[in-house]
């Protein structure tokens, strides 16, 4: 049984336990939420998707950052930050990418507001490696208002399309493909994609998955981070 199954039996087991009394909760602090989490389960029982979902471990990836040339890790993070994770590229047309990356954008600006930007990790994967190059990444982050100089931000790059493909559906259960982009004047290829950002605590757990990421209010995000970071 491979890790992310063992995961979700884990869950399927304890959510047994808790179905009546958490029906309706919004993930109130402390509402007999699943072992190792900060929030109290959401609205919504995600632990059926291919996807991470609520009380999972965080996927242990370790992918380049081409901006700083370091390799990041995510378990390397663990102890030390909570997570805000999410994937794009930059040629994107119809405008999810820019709404992914403009909540986390929001999500570190109030953390540096706060005060507690030491304490956080904004992780931006690219599948498009072969387009998402260091320049062109530094460049879009000066298009979207992203603070490189925070030391918390980092655009994540695979070595290839081909590994971008492999880490999206072994770890996080996305299926990543290029597709004609016939209807779009100056890019030669697209990617079909849904749009989902992670939260995950500083033990490396699960505590939000927004699966309508770009349509997920700001606000709701930003002050679930702040919950997670700051208990």
């Amino acid at each position: 049984m491979d890790r992310r199954t063992y995961l979700r039996s884990l869950a399927a087991t304890g959510a047994a336990t808790t179905t009546t009394a958490t029906a309706g909760c919004l993930g109130v602090l402390g509402a007999g939420g699943a072992e190792g989490t900060v929030l109290g389960p959401p609205e919504r029982d995600l632990s059926e998707a291919s996807h991470p979902s609520y009380g999972d471990e965080m996927p242990h990836i370790t992918v380049p950052d081409p901006i700083t040339g370091e390799e990041v890790s995510t378990e390397g993070l663990e102890g030390e930050r909570a997570v805000l994770w999410t994937s794009f590229y930059t040629n994107c047309p119809d405008g999810v990418c820019p709404a992914l990356i403009l909540r986390l954008r929001r999500a570190q600006e109030y953390a540096a507001e706060q005060g507690f930007g030491d304490e956080a990790a904004f992780l931006a994967l690219t599948f498009d490696p072969e387009r998402d190059t260091a320049e062109v990444l530094r460049e879009y982050a000066g298009q979207r208002g992203v603070d490189l100089g925070a030391g918390n931000w980092h655009f994540l790059r695979p070595e290839s399309y081909e590994r971008g493909q492999e880490l999206m559906d072994e770890e996080f259960g996305l299926v990543i493909e290029k597709r004609d982009a016939d209807e779009y004047q100056n890019i030669e290829y697209r990617f079909p994609h849904v749009g989902i950002i992670l939260l995950a605590n500083e033990d490396g757990i699960v505590e939000r998955v927004y699966p309508r990421g770009p349509q997920t209010d700001v606000e709701r995000i930003v002050d679930d981070f702040e919950r997670v970071v700051t208990a």
